[in-house]
């Protein structure tokens, strides 16, 4: 018989997700060599607090990608409780476009991290198709969504127009781009 870990405290909880916070900032902004006490310095914590947490700079990497990647998905059940499918589809989108934009920030510290063995990208695929077929199809059942698009088109799609972002001063011409694509997948348009 396996044994669950215990959940965490709520001040660990806490301290874990402020930390994982401060991490992706650093990542984002300073590289991948970033000081691990700068991090926890950032995150209001010591050190020992970071390691007890995370024992290694790649699972510290690794959980922060994960940790960004699963606010983005787990996201997309609250928009489409908000709004309707296609308004919940278009501020997924322009989430999913932050997120990877962000990710490219932390893209050295990700690569350090595979080159070590984590594998961040494990379930990743499986979030999005997730997250992103529960949009298209919420969008299907109410009739304003194209039921002939598959969700790796619209994620393939996307991460085509987060190439842009990298560049100074082009999240607008991002955000036209997804007003494009969002126009592609109404129901009535290009069937």
């Amino acid at each position: 018989m396996t044994s669950q870990p215990s959940p965490l405290r709520a001040d660990a909880r806490r301290n874990r997700e402020r930390i994982l916070e401060a991490a992706v900032r650093a990542f984002s902004e300073e590289g991948a060599d970033v000081p691990i006490d700068t991090i926890a310095r950032a995150a209001g914590v010591g050190s020992a607090t970071l390691y007890r947490h995370f024992p290694t700079r790649e699972a510290l990497v690794e959980a922060a990608y994960r940790n960004e990647l699963a606010r983005v998905c787990d996201g997309a059940a609250q928009l489409l409780a908000d709004f309707p499918p296609d308004r919940a589809l278009r501020l997924w989108m322009d989430k999913f476009i932050d997120y990877l934009a962000a990710k490219q920030g932390m893209a050295d510290a990700l690569r350090a991290a595979v080159a070590s063995g984590a594998d961040p990208f494990a379930e990743s695929l499986d979030k999005l198709r997730t997250a992103i077929d529960a949009l298209l199809h919420a969008g299907v059942e109410a009739g304003v969504l194209r039921s002939d698009v598959d969700s790796l088109d619209v994620g393939f799609s996307l991460a085509g127009v987060s190439l842009i972002t990298s560049a100074p001063n082009q999240r607008e011409r991002a955000g036209r781009l997804l007003d494009l694509i969002l126009d592609g997948l109404r129901y009535g348009t290009g069937q």
